[in-house]
């Protein structure tokens, strides 16, 4: 099978598409004929090595796997020993540890859920890592409820496109930030109000906010507290920073800030579970998410697609089609 593959560190011209060898599913495992795959940030992080703290989980010298991309949306080739949750034909999407940038990938069939009937594809493949993101950031770390206002920044990006959906799904009141090309596409995702930040700075406006999800992070902390209410809660959420360290003094200084100050600032470090999968197949069987796909690229150019993610500014998500 081919696959978008590196074998060091680098830019993403370092990454090609190659022959390699097709996955078998071993036990609790199925093999997905990857009809899409996305790509975030993490992915170009992966990629370039940077910053250096993340090699800890993906190898110090050298990447440990060779296939590059993490979410993925398909059709079920195979089910190994013990799998009674997918079969062969299902469409399924989730997210692969051993990389999705492929024709094939290998993944536990946990990490799969079946791909909703008014969904394509394509579609599904840019849920699962933003979508969870997005998730987890409202409901768990700000503990969203009814009626309370949230501000999104990058609410075109690929988290901020499904916080903004979610956000009004669960009853709040929200407030996308972005540029000013995009002001008419963050109201067509159901924001109630939008702001140009290219014109206005959130922090100086005047306006508090229940919760703020970040995942821009480009302002400094205490800067994106005078946006919050007295016992509001900010979330920051990016995993950018700097080139050795990344997010982690950010982290830090945001839980030390909650010792000292009645806002909540709590750092998130999204990790992918499968109820929460099974959370937003729901909202996007229903309509209330729909998934915004910037820009869709063939395997053969996957170093593209890394590339444009890498510069920052993707309305939504990006597709690769194997």
């Amino acid at each position: 099978m081919r696959a978008a593959v590196r074998h060091r560190y680098g830019p993403p011209s370092v990454v090609q598409t190659r022959e390699v060898e097709r996955p078998r599913a071993g036990r609790g495992e199925v093999v997905v004929h990857v009809g899409a795959a996305s790509v975030h940030p993490g992915d170009h992080f992966v990629t370039t090595g940077e910053p250096y703290v993340a090699r800890l989980a993906f190898g110090l010298r050298r990447p440990r796997h060779g296939i590059l991309g993490r979410d993925l949306a398909g059709i079920v080739a195979a089910v190994g020993p013990g799998v009674t949750t997918l079969r062969p034909g299902d469409e399924a999407f989730g997210w692969s540890t051993t990389g999705a940038l492929a024709q094939y990938a290998g993944v536990p069939a946990e990490q799969l859920v079946a791909v909703p009937t008014r969904l394509s594809v394509a579609a599904a493949a840019t849920v699962p890592t933003s979508g969870i993101a997005a998730l987890q950031g409202l409901r768990d770390s700000a503990d969203l409820r009814p009626g309370q206002t949230v501000l999104v920044t990058g609410a075109s990006g690929g988290v901020g496109s499904f916080a903004v959906q979610i956000a009004k799904a669960f009853g709040a009141e929200v407030t996308g930030v972005c540029s000013t090309r995009n002001l008419e596409l963050v109201r067509a995702l159901g924001a109630d109000h939008v702001v140009d930040y290219t014109s206005t700075d959130i922090t100086r406006a005047g306006q508090r906010y229940d919760v703020i999800l970040d995942p821009v992070e480009a302002q400094p902390l205490a800067d994106l507290r005078r946006a919050l209410t007295p016992t509001g809660t900010l979330v920051p959420l990016s995993g950018r920073g700097g080139r050795w360290l990344g997010p982690i003094p950010r982290i830090v200084a945001a839980r030390a800030l909650s010792v000292v100050t009645r806002q909540r600032l709590r750092p998130l470090v999204s990790v992918a579970k499968r109820q929460d999968l099974l959370a937003l197949a729901d909202l996007l069987a229903t309509g209330q998410v729909t998934p915004l796909v910037d820009r869709t690229y063939p395997l053969d150019d996957a170093a593209e697609a890394l590339r444009y993610v890498g510069a920052g500014h993707t309305r939504g998500k990006v597709v690769v089609l194997p």
